[in-house]
């Protein structure tokens, strides 16, 4: 598979980083942000590293420290429900990426990020689409966040078990609406999303 990466070093820039986000989706729980920039995006360790929507849990939870290993450098940024809330989806997702390359310790010289630019960085950026299919950056980027998130909707479904949001991970499902109307909206939930300000309009 030929990546975008391989145009970029051709012309010189080696320090690629790739943003991606993982929650946009869920009516409950954080909107995960993660950028990498990898070693070496032709390393044979990460020829199983693709969008993570292709990947089971368990080959996710696999390449996760694998990726770590393999990067020059990485973050992972957590957006809040209440800042969801305040800001709307977008604009929180878009903060996100920018944190998320903010936060690396190593300045890229050019980031890609899947679907969405960033306004306003500093550093030559380029939305691709469908990107975590064409760019390992991005794709690695896919995973980290993907994981992270997971990890954090388990620790959530650890407190509120009764929600089952370590099966569906905050996403809408009928085992989740019918679980928030026989225990009600929690504070985990994205009360601008239109499903929760349904059952808010009833309590």
């Amino acid at each position: 598979m030929a990546f975008i990466e391989e145009t970029l070093t051709a012309a010189g820039i080696t320090k690629v980083a790739g943003v991606d986000e993982a929650g946009r989706g869920p009516c409950a729980g954080p909107l995960v942000v993660a950028s990498v920039i990898l070693k070496d995006f032709k390393s044979p360790a990460l020829s199983k590293v693709r969008d993570s929507k292709e990947l089971s849990e368990k080959v996710r939870e696999s390449l996760y420290d694998l990726i770590i290993q393999e990067a020059l450098a990485y973050s992972i940024i957590e957006i809040s429900v209440g800042e969801i809330d305040s800001f709307g989806l977008h604009k929180s997702n878009i903060e996100g990426m920018r944190r998320a390359v903010s936060a690396l310790t190593i300045a890229p010289e050019y980031v890609l990020t899947d679907g969405y630019a960033i306004p306003g960085l500093s550093v030559p950026n380029l939305a691709v689409w469908k990107g975590d299919k064409v760019a390992m950056c991005i794709s690695a980027a896919s995973i980290l966040a993907k994981v992270y998130r997971d990890r954090k909707m388990i620790e959530l479904d650890a407190q509120y078990p009764e929600y089952g949001l370590a099966q569906h991970k905050g996403y809408i499902s009928a085992g989740h609406t019918a679980a928030i109307a026989a225990h009600g909206v929690k504070d985990f939930h994205r009360r601008s999303f239109s499903n929760i300000a349904e059952f808010l309009k009833r309590e």
